[in-house]
């Protein structure tokens, strides 16, 4: 059966000596993946389509239980090139790309994490050097996969975290092992902590109700940014069983592979 949707490549391998397989995040079926035949033997329309972060209208063939259907047609709608262009963006577009397809499930709907990816290409394509427009993404993208940190509330005894009336250079212990902030009357767990200070605290609870059309008059002391961030990206490498950051530059060369095939 053949159906039609939009989609915005997140990464595509070369299978064989001409074909891809594309992943796509697409509007109503998900995360999927597609083959596509041919695409690299000629530099047809069809084969630019294909490059990651293209956002374009697509067809593919395939029964609901076929393991890659195929792609039969890709019509452009924004090849968001510019992110492409700048190697700098494209370096730091391209973790949430890897994020996006390690943290949401194969083919399973997911309308607010196509909105989400799909509106932040667009605010970055014109200022791609803003630090929220990364940081609210990732923190929306773990809420709607529901991997999202609790720093409000103690992993343990569930009871709020106190940050109305702190006292002066009060921090939280975040741990890794609850993906929760430890109260002083519980105790930890095991592995890596994070402190937060109580300002960074209330920045993220601020940061989740935010309206992304308006993050670009948005303002945030760099201290309160990377509190945030090392917290969300040490989260998020917890989650995914490695050490470190994420490993930008591994998705880097897969996209340099596919440009030289």
């Amino acid at each position: 059966m053949l159906k039609r949707t939009e989609g915005i490549v997140l990464r595509s391998f070369p299978f064989g000596e001409a074909d891809l397989i594309v992943t796509y995040l697409t509007r109503d079926y998900g995360l999927m993946k597609l083959f596509a035949k041919s695409p690299r033997k000629t530099k047809s329309r069809f084969g630019s389509s294909l490059e990651p972060l293209t956002y374009a209208t697509i067809s593919f063939l395939g029964k609901e239980e076929a393991s890659l259907p195929r792609l039969t047609q890709s019509d452009i709608i924004r090849p968001f090139q510019s992110l492409r262009n700048d190697f700098r963006c494209f370096l730091r577009v391209s973790e949430l790309l890897d994020v996006t397809i390690r943290f949401l499930p194969e083919r399973e709907p997911n309308a607010e994490a196509f909105s989400l990816l799909l509106h932040t290409l667009l605010r970055l394509s014109s200022d791609c050097a803003n630090d929220l427009y990364y940081l609210y993404h990732k923190v929306r993208l773990l809420e709607i996969s529901g991997f999202s940190p609790r720093f409000d509330t103690c992993g343990n005894c569930g009871l709020p975290i106190n940050t109305v009336a702190p006292s002066p250079g009060a921090s939280h212990s975040f741990f890794l092992s609850h993906g929760a902030v430890i109260c002083g009357r519980c105790s930890g767990g095991d592995g890596g902590v994070v402190r937060l200070s109580d300002g960074t605290v209330r920045f993220y609870k601020s940061l989740i109700g935010w309206n992304p059309a308006r993050i670009h008059r948005m303002r945030a002391h760099e201290s309160l940014l990377s509190g945030v961030r090392d917290a969300i990206d040490s989260h998020i490498a917890h989650i995914l069983g490695r050490s470190g950051t994420l490993k930008k530059g591994e998705f880097i060369h897969h996209h340099s592979l596919d440009r030289r095939g």
